[in-house]
């Protein structure tokens, strides 16, 4: 039996059972033909546009003018910082220098350098993510913006998108997933996405050897600030309201969401945060940074007499010490071990993360009061980084393989586990069965920082979680890590390589990205074509589970996430 028949049998009509899990709403049938034609469509007939006397946007740097595609205005690499490379390198990001005329802003701007990624060489893995990882260059501060009307004076939300690729990869561009053209569409609203600096260009720490580079260790953080800063001074202009703004990142995007609101200086920069797939509830310790920083020092044969050289050379041979110096810090810590990659630990085995300085970052472990006010969004996929793609016998295992690999981990609790996970889940076979485990800790961080949030009773949190299952290589890339990006953004076409496209993906796709859309305007994702979505709060997980059939339920894994936390 396929996955996504498994997920809509067994996971919204059983996963109450389990702990006493009750269920809170009712159950929406899919959208009709009928309905499905309301969704925005993206081709208008408008063509492509291109014009000097269309769509210039006065910025603080200068004049800006980008294309109209379907009756949107998109600007893409547009400078809200000067390059960060030379002298500028590990120094705190600075204005660009103004320009006169007008700048054409068509192509995105150059992404912070970073390493090769390990799934480059899976196949399978790459045609499901498509990854766009342009031109790698320190003059990498840029920002995107999608907007229906530029210059009409209206106040739109603001939807600023913090990419993920943990703290050492990525950019504004890499996924399909983030074009803003729909969101703009379907909500009236503004997109942005960002580039900042990454891995050692945005987060070596350095301030132990000389004064100047004392937020060297948060750069990465400090440029996603003096983004949203351009936001507040600039986005007025292309028909976006400064005063709601809403961020959402998702893996290491989310995690800097989490981390933005432990930092004073964003204070009254956002509005609205969602969080993806990457409650990460704690920074790097000083003493942390500090190894690895001297790693890296080692490796680049750099001291405190010859610290100029940091500005002199090249981004490839930084680069290159960087991934040397850290291939000896790839170990576990010996006290935890997992199935799958462990959000509770992720600030002692991550080699690139933002550093709980004081200061710049105020607290290591997360804290929501510096934002008690800020309504919060909070999820997670069902399989996240477990799943069978470039596994082609994955559905293979047997029974035996999954007792033998939760034994393992978990001793003489595996048999209490495996029975509460059937129990949620019947008729997963052991493969399903073992993601589903592995992937708890992401789960289960989702609803600590949620819960975390709801007890400030300042404002809500909502939590959800994504269990539609991609119909791709016969159901074996299931709920995977970032799946829900195309849904949120209403780009299942885009991304058809990893949703299939289709009337179950476009119906899908029509909920979720509403709900974005309503909590960036609201900060209330409720809407029409969902059940009723309750906050959750201190003492259970009220959970809107995303699928064929979407369904609230309360505290759907309680049993589950006591057992393996």
């Amino acid at each position: 039996m396929k996955t996504s028949q498994i997920s809509r049998r067994h996971l919204l009509q059983s996963i109450s059972a389990v702990g006493g899990a009750l269920s809170i709403a009712k159950v929406l049938p899919a959208l009709t033909p009928g309905q499905r034609e309301k969704r925005p469509s993206t081709r208008s007939g408008d063509p492509i546009r291109v014009s000097d006397r269309d769509g210039v946007v006065e910025t603080t740097s200068g004049k800006v003018r980008g294309e109209r595609r379907n009756g949107i205005y998109i600007y893409r690499g547009i400078p809200y910082g000067a390059d960060t490379g030379g002298n500028n390198r590990f120094m705190r990001p600075q204005k660009p220098a103004p320009w006169t005329g007008v700048r054409s802003v068509l192509s995105y701007g150059q992404v912070c350098p970073f390493p090769p990624r390990a799934e480059w060489g899976l196949d399978e893995s790459a045609f499901l993510c498509q990854w766009q990882d342009g031109q790698p260059g320190e003059d990498c501060l840029r920002v995107n913006v999608w907007t229906p009307s530029p210059g009409d004076n209206r106040k739109r939300p603001v939807m600023v998108w913090i990419h993920g690729g943990g703290y050492g990869w990525g950019s504004g561009q890499e996924l399909l997933s983030y074009d803003g053209e729909n969101l703009c569409h379907r909500g009236d609203v503004v997109v942005v996405t960002l580039n900042h600096r990454v891995n050692t260009f945005g987060f070596l720490n350095l301030s132990q050897l000389d004064e100047r580079y004392r937020d060297s260790g948060n750069l990465g953080m400090i440029d996603l600030v003096f983004a949203l800063e351009w936001i507040r001074d600039n986005i007025g202009n292309f028909g976006g309201d400064s005063g709601n703004v809403m961020i959402f990142g998702q893996s290491g995007g989310g995690g800097k969401v989490s981390t933005l609101m432990m930092m004073p200086s964003a204070k009254g920069l956002f509005h609205k945060a969602a969080v993806q797939s990457g409650s990460l509830l704690s920074s790097k310790s000083l003493e942390d940074s500090f190894t690895l920083t001297d790693a890296v020092l080692k490796e680049l044969n750099i001291s405190r007499v010859n610290m100029h050289s940091l500005h002199t050379i090249s981004t490839e041979q930084l680069l290159a010490c960087s991934i040397k110096a850290q291939s000896t810090f790839h170990q576990p810590p010996s006290h935890k071990v997992s199935l799958g990659i462990d959000f509770s630990v992720m600030s002692d085995v991550a080699m690139w993360a933002p550093i709980a300085d004081g200061n710049i970052v105020s607290k290591q472990v997360w804290d929501p009061s510096l934002y008690s006010e800020i309504p919060l969004l909070v999820g997670s996929t069902l399989n996240e980084f477990v799943t069978g793609a470039d596994k082609p016998a994955a559905f293979s295992m047997t029974e035996s393989q999954l007792q033998d690999r939760v034994f393992y981990v978990y001793k003489e609790k595996a048999a209490s586990i495996l029975a509460a996970y059937r129990a949620s889940h019947p008729g997963s076979n052991p493969f399903q069965l073992f993601s589903i485990i592995a992937s708890q800790s992401v789960r289960s961080m989702a609803v600590k920082q949620a819960q975390q949030k709801a007890a400030l009773q300042k404002a809500p949190a909502y939590l959800y979680w994504f269990a539609w299952q991609s119909p791709v290589l016969d159901g074996r890339a299931m709920a995977y890590h970032s799946l829900d990006l195309p849904f949120c953004f209403d780009n299942v076409d885009r991304c058809e390589t990893s949703t299939g496209g289709g009337a179950r993906a476009h119906a899908l796709a029509a909920r979720m990205s509403q709900a974005w859309i309503n909590f960036a305007r609201h900060g209330d994702p409720n809407h029409s074509e969902l059940p009723k979505w309750d906050p959750i709060t201190p003492d259970t997980a009220e959970t809107m589970i995303f699928d064929d059939l979407c369904r609230l339920e309360r505290d759907p894994d309680r049993a589950e996430r006591e057992l393996t936390t």
